[in-house]
């Protein structure tokens, strides 16, 4: 015959559980309860959204392993702690280290158009490439994915997609002349030039035209490297003519309707 406890030992117990149970929604509850400031009375509006990133950066490792990046990513670098928001192999396989609503540490000192603290306002994607090696297939079609959900998800324009090198010129030189820009312009990300291109006007200003793409102008010869490495997959620091022609069909396309 089991042993029976008393009346009074089962309600303990049930009283005790019951206990335990409201402390551990009450733990719950403050974690998830917003910052509040204890010099003032706390009202709250329900007249608010979170923080929502506008712009998507993209970088390469600049290692040779996923694996190696994790590590570099959870720990820091050379210059100090270093984190992204995503890491995708070479395989495709897509790591997520941080939050979207968070603040990752993978821009840097930079700016792109008038943005000038781009970890406040951006998603960090790092690539799993050398820098010296074009970029596995699989991993592409993973970007795309990843951008895809990204853009539709947090409504980030399908416009803003930009590379490290592009907020950083001189800086930084990731993900480089190899990274297929044209190949993610045809699936709809970043800005790329459409149609046939044309001889500017002459009064076509190049350098206007950079800083309205969203360049810095403080290094121009290093912009107008980055630039090539975007636009054309080539190295070099001087404007030719060709890149006129890139830069007026990017300024048309800037004034004219948004991209979707």
């Amino acid at each position: 015959m089991p042993f029976a406890r008393p009346r009074y030992a089962r309600l303990f117990i049930a009283s005790r559980t019951t206990l335990l149970l409201i402390l551990l929604a009450l733990l719950a509850a403050c974690a998830t309860a917003p910052a509040r400031n204890p010099m003032a009375q706390w009202v709250p509006s329900p007249n608010f959204d979170q923080r929502r990133p506008v712009l998507i950066v993209l970088h390469y490792t600049g290692g040779h392993s996923a694996q190696q990046s994790l590590e570099t990513l959870r720990t820091s670098n050379d210059s100090g702690p270093v984190s992204a928001h995503y890491l995708i192999g070479r395989d495709g396989h897509i790591f997520q280290l941080v939050a979207d609503g968070q603040r990752a540490w993978h821009a840097g000192a930079g700016r792109w158009g008038t943005i000038t603290d781009v970890n406040s306002a951006s998603i960090g994607i790092e690539l799993d490439n050398d820098g010296q090696s074009p970029f596995a297939q699989a991993q592409i079609d993973s970007l795309l994915g990843l951008l895809t959900d990204l853009t539709t998800r947090l409504r980030i324009p399908r416009t803003q997609i930009i590379g490290h090198e592009d907020l950083a010129p001189g800086r930084k030189d990731d993900p480089g002349e190899l990274f297929p820009w044209e190949q993610l312009a045809d699936a709809g990300f970043g800005w790329w030039p459409q149609g046939t291109l044309v001889d500017p006007p002459p009064d076509f200003d190049p350098w206007m035209a950079l800083g309205m793409v969203g360049y810095s102008l403080d290094n121009r010869a290093a912009t107008v490297r980055t630039f090539h490495h975007h636009f054309r997959g080539m190295d070099g620091d001087t404007l030719d003519a060709q890149d006129l022609r890139v830069l007026y069909a990017l300024t048309r396309q800037l004034s004219g309707p948004a991209a979707p």
